[in-house]
């Protein structure tokens, strides 16, 4: 059973997700606070929050930045009812995992949230398929997949979680150029075309904490023309 947090202040909209989550066996909490969502996120685990951009109290977006500032790695679904192209990129730009504008499909709702749950388990399933192999270590970088721990010269680097999943996805692979659309699609788990620039600066941002010199990167590459690829030569 999956445990989903709603944070939602439209009564109608948060009946309506609860109709479909309980049919899809899930247990549900909700609120239309956002300051008390944020305190139940920090309290309990959940497989998902959904997560209202516009709320009383802490907005959708302070919660989700909060969250990743904090470390906690539940997927969110964000839902608002603006459509402008900024709010889809801050949204990301602040650990979103998925998107919906109001008004939106049942359907739709459905299809993304399975799929939300269906990337969870296959991240855990490769986490236990690759136990093994869980540290990384390149020159004075070192990357602790299991505790999600990253380490520069022996001193930890707080990494956002899009960053540390850039940066082992990209250091599992050395050599390996993906360019931005696959990133997205394998680090968001979706296709978002026309949001490459995310990508672009989760890299710059993920580059300033771990390179000496930003002008002659060491550790991410760039692939010209393609993307990006962790250097092979280390």
């Amino acid at each position: 059973m999956k445990n989903v947090l709603i944070v939602e202040d439209d009564p109608d909209i948060v009946d309506l997700l609860k109709i479909h989550l309980n049919d899809m066996g899930c247990a549900l909490a909700a609120t239309h606070n956002g300051d008390q969502g944020l305190k139940w996120i920090m309290a309990e685990q959940y497989d998902l929050v959904i997560l209202d951009l516009m709320l009383p109290g802490k907005d959708g977006m302070e919660i989700c930045r909060q969250m990743r500032m904090n470390q906690v790695t539940t997927p969110v679904m964000m839902l608002t009812a603006k459509s402008e192209e900024i709010d889809k990129v801050l949204g990301l730009e602040m650990g979103a995992d998925d998107y919906l504008t109001k008004p939106f499909s049942v359907r739709e709702f459905i299809a993304r949230v399975k799929a939300i749950f269906r990337r969870a388990e296959l991240s855990q399933q490769t986490q236990k398929a690759t136990a093994a192999a869980q540290y990384l270590e390149y020159g004075d970088l070192s990357i602790d997949l299991d505790k999600r721990k990253v380490s520069l010269r022996n001193r930890r680097v707080e990494l956002s979680p899009k960053e540390f999943e850039l940066l082992s996805l990209l250091a599992s692979n050395p050599g390996k150029s993906y360019d931005r659309t696959r990133l997205l699609n394998l680090v968001w788990g979706y296709d978002f075309d026309g949001f490459e620039h995310t990508v672009n600066s989760h890299i710059n941002r993920l580059r300033s904490k771990i390179e000496a010199n930003l002008s002659n990167p060491k550790y991410i590459l760039t692939t010209w023309g393609v993307g990006y690829r962790f250097n092979e030569e280390i």
